[in-house]
């Protein structure tokens, strides 16, 4: 699964831990995200999608493989 949630948070100007902190995961779990070591859950997707106000499709979309 790929994600642009490095992008987004870039955009936005925060860190992993602002994110972490806002969401309510550590800033371990943003950072596996980012680096596609870790596939989020449903919940934790859709609370990452509402934090930047964007569809979760358009933060996390399937790769070929999946």
């Amino acid at each position: 699964m790929k994600n642009t949630v490095r992008v987004e948070r870039a955009i936005l100007d925060i860190t992993q831990q602002q994110l972490a902190d806002a969401i309510g995961v550590s800033r371990n779990t943003i950072n596996s995200i980012e680096s596609g070591k870790y596939v989020p859950s449903t919940v934790l997707a859709l609370k990452i999608a509402r934090h930047f106000h964007k569809p979760v499709d358009s933060i996390f979309q399937l790769d070929e493989n999946d």
